[in-house]
């Protein structure tokens, strides 16, 4: 659920070029990490299933186009 959380916390951090959304702003992880109170310990395992994540909807975004 952690992953979910942070997904959705970082809704407006999608960097934007001229073909769409090409992932997310790694920069500010951290800070919503911290926001969720999520364990220092835990935020290895809850980036790599954001990414999946990540991966996941750019795939469905770009279905849309």
């Amino acid at each position: 659920m952690p992953a979910v959380d942070t997904l959705i916390a970082m809704g407006t951090q999608w960097r934007v070029g001229a073909a769409g959304a090409t992932g997310l702003d790694y920069g500010v992880m951290p800070q919503v990490f911290r926001l969720l109170a999520i364990p220092r310990s835990d935020w290895p395992e809850t980036f790599d299933c954001v990414r999946v994540l990540e991966a996941e909807a750019l795939a469905t975004m770009r279905e849309g186009k």
